[in-house]
């Protein structure tokens, strides 16, 4: 692996735990930290010993491991952007957060204090949020003059709805770990010294399953999600094809059949 500057990752068990570690700036996300975030996605992506990636925020300058998870993109960097530079940060931005999305591994945002703006975003281009109860998410940017950049508008109206989107975007509210779970925008909410053992176990439980399976599945989800009904379906048919010629099929109906585990080993 790449050494990185503002990232540290540690691999264990098959999941890879990569943070997000500026201390001084909450972690914010700068052009550097965008462009390590893109190789060190690239590089997990090709890993076969990696099933589940957690993304999560370092400590603060302090020691404080729960202050920000992200607390948005870098405004020390932005405040003098022409459009063109501030049209290439959000397409910066946008190469990493589809690999996120796109990956075949499962990626669980383990979010650990203020998740604003950008590291809303970032949280949003995961597969699953597991926030702590302190965890506080919002998108601030109208009362700065701007709109949200690395892909706020069209995330989160997809995850809570087009009329909660538009007032927390409007408004720049923040939501707390409670409301975020409410309204959907996260999938669970633990107490602070539970987040990582939480999202490590839902890791290892999601390892447990056919890994080729579920990387499958999760293409089928995100490719359909916009088609219409009937295109979707067709697709989920050809994909549902593709996955019963596979060792992890017969193995795993095998099991299922001679009441055993299954051995699933297709990645």
């Amino acid at each position: 692996m790449s050494e990185f500057k503002n990232l540290t990752l540690d691999v264990a068990d098959q999941i890879a735990v990569l943070a997000i570690s500026r201390p001084a700036a909450l972690n914010a996300l700068n052009s550097e930290t965008l462009d390590e975030l893109n190789v060190a996605l690239t590089e997990i992506e090709a890993r076969d010993d990696v099933k589940v990636l957690i993304l999560t925020g370092g400590p603060d300058k302090k020691g404080n491991e729960f202050k920000s998870f992200v607390a948005g993109a870098d405004i020390s960097e932005m405040v003098n952007f022409t459009a063109p530079e501030a049209r290439a940060f959000g397409i910066k931005a946008s190469e990493p957060f589809f690999k996120l999305m796109n990956m075949r591994q499962v990626t669980i945002a383990a979010v650990n204090g203020f998740a604003l703006g950008g590291g809303c975003e970032i949280s949003m281009a995961c597969d699953i949020r597991i926030a702590s109860e302190n965890a506080i998410f919002g998108q601030p940017e109208t009362g700065l003059g701007i709109i949200p950049g690395f892909g706020g508008t069209q995330r989160l109206a997809r995850l809570v709805g087009m009329g909660r989107a538009k007032e927390m975007i409007f408004t720049c509210d923040n939501v707390d770990a409670a409301e975020a779970y409410r309204i959907g925008l996260v999938n669970k909410v633990v107490a602070k010294e539970e987040l990582m053992p939480t999202a490590k176990a839902m890791a290892a439980k999601i390892i447990s399953k056919g890994s080729y399976a579920i990387a499958v599945a999760k293409a089928a989800i995100n490719n359909g999600y916009d088609m219409d009904i009937k295109n979707a379906v067709e697709m989920e048919a050809n994909l549902f094809g593709v996955v019963n010629d596979t060792n992890d099929k017969k193995e795993g109906m095998g099991a299922f059949l001679e009441k055993r585990a299954a051995n699933l080993t297709d990645f």
